[in-house]
């Protein structure tokens, strides 16, 4: 598989850490620092842009050092960019820390996972088959 990007801005072409990471680093295309307030959030632009093949989507992602750090994590994560998207990739970035926390021109912000899905046939029915769990959930397993 391909992935066809644009790079305006002036960092590199977002690259995997290690050889078995699931997810590339992209960085922010700021000219100057960007500050966020505890609780505030802000769209960052990353200058690129991304042709998928169809298929597929990129989920972007919070950095765990970031998040564990700084507080800094991505709001509406994972964040989905759709096959037929062509405009500039943008991360929606909030601090949930109790400091104002800055972030640097070319910083790496987020992580970007490539993953395939379906779009299945949508059939309406009137009742759906039983399982052992049937409606069970938010806590219905128990604490083990």
């Amino acid at each position: 598989m391909e992935l066809r990007i644009i790079n305006k801005s002036n960092n590199p072409l977002p690259r995997y850490e290690s050889a078995q990471a699931a997810g590339m680093d992209i960085r922010c295309n700021i000219s100057e620092p960007v500050t966020l307030q505890p609780l505030q959030r802000k769209l960052i632009p990353t200058g690129l842009f991304i042709e998928l093949p169809a298929g597929y989507e990129a989920q972007i992602r919070p950095r765990s050092g970031m998040a564990l750090k700084r507080g800094l994590t991505v709001l509406n994560t994972p964040g989905t960019i759709d096959a037929d998207y062509r405009g500039e990739i943008g991360v929606i970035l909030v601090n949930l820390g109790s400091e104002p926390q800055t972030i640097e021109p070319g910083e790496r912000i987020c992580q970007m996972v490539i993953a395939r899905h379906e779009q299945p046939q949508i059939i309406e029915v009137s009742q759906l088959s039983d399982t052992e769990r049937g409606a069970g959930g938010f806590g219905h397993s128990g604490n083990k």
